[in-house]
């Protein structure tokens, strides 16, 4: 229910051509831990909520007023739960893009980008990362 709430809310947003699946399908099966220690993802604010089937929403975002929006929210920190409700305002108001990941018991179900997003190099997992699964995948 918040992910269709979610996408209903910033569809309306101007966006870029969507991206090749291809590349959204690259996090998937990701952990947490990758996510965590990229390059990119380390430099922009995220917050996050949990859904009532334990489903973690993160919303590594950057645009305009999106901090301050969070903090009014409850968030002191980046990385810190916010309830839903205010988790769909502030993912849907003032943003120029919104990277949506979704996690389950610490790996990455889906990587969805709203908004006026560019998916290349820079939000991809980092070529290193995905080696070292690859290499984990072959060696079960």
């Amino acid at each position: 229910m918040v992910a269709v709430t979610i996408l209903a809310l910033v569809s309306s947003c101007a966006s870029v051509p969507p991206a090749p699946q291809l590349d959204l399908d690259a996090w998937k099966g990701a952990s947490v831990e990758e996510l965590d220690a990229h390059i990119f993802f380390k430099t922009v604010p995220m917050f996050r909520t949990k859904t009532d089937s334990g489903t973690e929403i993160r919303n590594y975002a950057y645009g305009y007023n999106f901090g301050e929006c969070f903090g009014q929210a409850g968030a002191s920190k980046f990385g810190d739960f916010v309830h839903e409700n205010d988790f769909i305002t502030c993912s849907s108001s003032r943003i120029v893009c919104n990277n949506i990941f979704y996690i389950k018991e610490e790996q990455v179900l889906e990587f969805v980008p709203y908004g006026r997003c560019e998916v290349n190099e820079k939000v991809l997992p980092e070529r290193r990362a995905l080696k070292n699964r690859g290499n984990k995948e072959s060696s079960k």
